[in-house]
């Protein structure tokens, strides 16, 4: 798991983290992992895969049982 330090944090601040941690009973650390990770990463994000599913459906969606061709393909020639 990846660290980081934040210098230079105005003493107002770090006490208002503090303060905040004791009300959610947790650490002023995991209390700053707590806003960080619902701020870079929000409930509500579309993720990825999901959009490129939905830009599949408008597209004309996709059907993952159509029978595929199982044989062996011929190598290129080049000669």
């Amino acid at each position: 798991m990846s660290s980081i330090t934040i210098r230079n944090l105005p003493e107002e601040t770090h006490r208002a983290l503090r303060v905040r941690a004791a009300m959610a009973g947790r650490s002023t650390e995991a209390e700053v992992r707590a806003i960080l990770e619902s701020i870079a990463r929000p409930e509500g994000r579309i993720k990825l895969g999901s959009l490129l599913a939905e830009i599949g459906q408008q597209a004309g969606g996709f059907d993952l049982e159509i029978d595929r061709d199982k044989s062996h393909a011929e190598p290129m020639s080049f000669e």
